[in-house]
């Protein structure tokens, strides 16, 4: 006797209810979560907002100052290095 019978091929069942509910699940919480993040980065907004209008130099005029002194320091540091580089080759200072 043969004994490879070849078996019918069973389709695998599924719950269709249970997947449902399992996406329907998955959805609500994304949506939870969703929310949550929205309110958290209002929150973290509105407290950057409240701290910036709170501050006795607007963050504007702070970087064009900081920006100024870092072009001020610049050109001193230009001005050593030349002058130094004069003084090793001999020449007049400026």
């Amino acid at each position: 006797m043969d004994q490879h019978h070849h078996q019918p091929h069973r389709a695998i069942e599924i719950d269709t209810r249970l997947v449902t509910t399992g996406a329907v699940l998955t959805a609500a919480g994304a949506v939870v979560a969703c929310a949550g993040m929205a309110i958290a980065a209002f929150a973290v907004f509105t407290a950057g907002r409240r701290m910036i209008r709170d501050m006795d130099v607007p963050p504007t005029q702070q970087a064009a100052a900081k920006w100024q002194q870092a072009k001020e320091a610049s050109r001193a540091g230009l001005r050593a290095w030349q002058s130094a580089s004069d003084a090793q080759n001999g020449s007049p200072a400026r």
